[in-house]
């Protein structure tokens, strides 16, 4: 039973590694090894070393406070489409809900999705979109990288595998997304309704989630005992995680860990705000998730289906 989130040192193959050829199968699978085995022990892990220069990462948060910032008035004319194909642009506190069963999350976000950004806030925050464009390139090459390693902790034959479902990250049918996300400071008059959370507990949806969190911490992770861990920040590290597909697609092998942002009790974090970057990822649209064990214990369904039944249940 896992008390604390594994790291797993990506020296070998992150992004500083410039001919990611010249690396064998067999110290790749020394590291895919490590891999699975977090994801097999509470399904989340940091990684150390992954080579994604840390003053872009600081740009990026920096430009999304900025944009947080702004009045709500603001804010509202970068709405998110009540489309749920469509998965750009700013989402207001309280629209989304988690977790069903409670009341809208205590959160704002900004997404962005290449094939669906249409609008940028470029009088207000002028370098938002060259930004956010530079960090998402990226979480796509660290993203390829640890699918490199996975298939081969996985075992399977192809080296490629994972790569080649997910081939269109960045282009048209292909809704791997980055989304910003603000928890503002709680409110003191009384108005968080019983209940009510920064974030509900979930699952991601996809295959795999790149999560970059500011010093503040408050997520929690629920290991194979039912009890929420904190996944305490590690400075310069890369939380990641394993979705729900990618446990369809095990067939139960890998379980998609569910995790929260509670209410803090303190009333010091209470007043402070909270920011992280997420980088959900996502099969190719009309790629068809099948049981990699032959099992079919899960029916077939492509990802852009899976995706958008998702999405129906999370929108307010």
């Amino acid at each position: 039973m896992a008390t604390s989130i594994p790291i797993v040192d990506f020296q070998q193959y992150g992004l500083h590694i410039k001919n990611e050829t010249e690396i064998t199968n067999a110290d790749l699978k020394k590291i895919g090894d490590k891999l699975i085995a977090a994801f097999d022990s509470i399904g989340f892990c940091y990684i150390i070393n992954h080579g994604i220069p840390q003053d872009l990462i600081e740009k990026i948060f920096g430009v999304s406070k900025t944009f947080f910032d702004l009045s709500t008035e603001a804010k509202l004319k970068y709405i998110r489409s009540k489309d749920i194909a469509d998965n750009h642009g700013y989402v207001e506190m309280g629209r989304e809900s988690l977790n069903p069963q409670r009341p809208g999350d205590c959160k704002e976000a900004f997404n962005f999705t290449p094939n669906h950004a249409k609008f940028w806030p470029t009088k207000e925050v002028p370098e938002m979109q060259d930004i956010f464009h530079k960090f998402y390139d990226e979480c796509k090459q660290i993203a390829f990288r640890i699918f490199d390693v996975f298939t081969l902790g996985l075992k399977l034959e192809d080296r490629n595998f994972l790569r080649n479902s997910h081939k269109n990250i960045g282009c048209d049918r292909n809704c791997t997304t980055i989304r910003s996300i603000w928890y503002p400071p709680l409110p003191k008059d009384g108005s968080i309704k019983p209940g009510q959370v920064r974030c509900g507990e979930h699952s991601d949806y996809g295959t795999l989630t790149l999560l970059l969190q500011d010093g503040i911490g408050g997520l929690e992770v629920c290991n194979k005992n039912g009890d929420y861990i904190p996944a305490t920040p590690v400075p310069g590290a890369i939380c990641v995680n394993i979705g729900d597909l990618m446990q369809r697609w095990t067939a139960d092998k890998l379980i998609a860990t569910k995790h929260r942002v509670l209410i803090p009790e303190s009333e010091v974090l209470k007043n402070k705000g909270r920011q992280s970057i997420a980088f959900f990822i996502h099969p190719d649209d009309d790629f068809v998730i099948k049981c990699l064990d032959g099992s079919d214990k899960y029916k077939p369904i492509s990802a852009l289906d899976y995706l958008n039944w998702r999405f129906s249940l999370t929108y307010q």
